[in-house]
């Protein structure tokens, strides 16, 4: 029998260490003008998150876990080895990563992430929601369509979440790194494109004045170990991986503790359902961070 990590709820594995007092948590914490910088455009890039031992553990649990052999497999809530509508193209997606191997299990408790998400979401205890793996190999990666993550989690109330995606490889404008459009966390709720679709389809429902912006889109280019956050409702998206080498990220999406389901039907393949108007947690959403440093 394979064990599902998802029933232990802190560090597994030696790859972080948890900080003993608020002194030890200083470290972590963004800076005044990072927050700022978040709450204006809508997201926030470059972050440490990992050193290169980290990103080397990580990269063989990828390998280990994209096979559908894995004898754990069954824990994943999705698992798409493309799910690009594009033929030519390969975008690896999957969800749920956290309940087989240790290290995707322990990025949820990385203290720089677990302190940064506190401070984002406007310095509050921070709850796990799902995680994700993509991988874009080289030459045919496909590309993730402009879209608003909320538009994927409107089963959740109210909007108080938050996601932070971290490359195990260089991102750059060539293997498809993240694109932003700042300021756009500020447009409301928008329709929900196909997340493997044609990259553009979200134009079909912007305004002219919205169009414009894309003029000042933002590319997440980072060094492979950091880490961009963004706003549930920041139009985002990733192009195709055009180079040589491979695009391997992971996904952290997470909410301020009080979030409530807004459905009675599951809330992730696999996962009991949460009853409509009650809070989430519970196995499958796990409290990360109590804020405050009192954990």
């Amino acid at each position: 029998m394979t064990r599902d990590l998802s029933t232990v709820h802190k560090l597994v594995s030696d790859m972080f260490q948890w900080p003993r007092n608020a002194e030890e948590w200083e470290q972590y914490k963004l800076s005044d003008e990072q927050v700022d910088f978040f709450n204006k455009n809508g997201f926030l890039s470059g972050i440490k998150m990992l050193d290169e031992d980290q990103i080397e553990r990580l990269r063989n649990e990828f390998a280990q876990i994209a096979d559908p052999k894995h004898p754990a497999h069954h824990l994943f809530y999705e698992f798409h080895s493309n799910e690009s509508t594009d033929p030519n193209t390969i975008l690896f997606h999957a969800l749920g990563a956290w309940r087989i191997t240790p290290g995707l299990h322990d990025v949820l408790w990385n203290p720089r992430f677990v302190m940064a998400a506190s401070q984002l979401l406007g310095n509050v205890p921070v709850r796990f929601w799902h995680d994700q793996i993509f991988w874009k190999p080289p030459k045919q990666g496909g590309v993730v369509a402009w879209h608003q993550d909320y538009s994927y989690w409107t089963r959740t109330v109210p909007v108080a979440h938050l996601t932070c995606w971290c490359g195990l490889d260089d991102a750059t404008k060539e293997n498809g790194c993240l694109q932003y459009i700042p300021g756009s966390h500020k447009w409301g709720l928008l329709p929900k494109p196909d997340i493997a679709g044609d990259l553009e389809k979200i134009k079909d429902f912007l305004s002219e004045k919205q169009k414009l912006q894309f003029a000042n889109t933002q590319y997440a280019v980072m060094k492979a170990g950091e880490a961009t956050f963004h706003h549930p409702l920041t139009l985002h998206g990733s192009g195709a991986n055009a180079s040589s080498m491979p695009r391997r990220a992971f996904v952290i999406n997470v909410f301020a503790d009080g979030v409530l389901s807004d459905s009675n039907e599951p809330l992730l393949e696999g996962v009991p359902a949460v009853r409509k108007g009650e809070k989430m947690s519970g196995q499958f959403f796990p409290l990360l961070y109590q804020g405050k440093n009192l954990n």
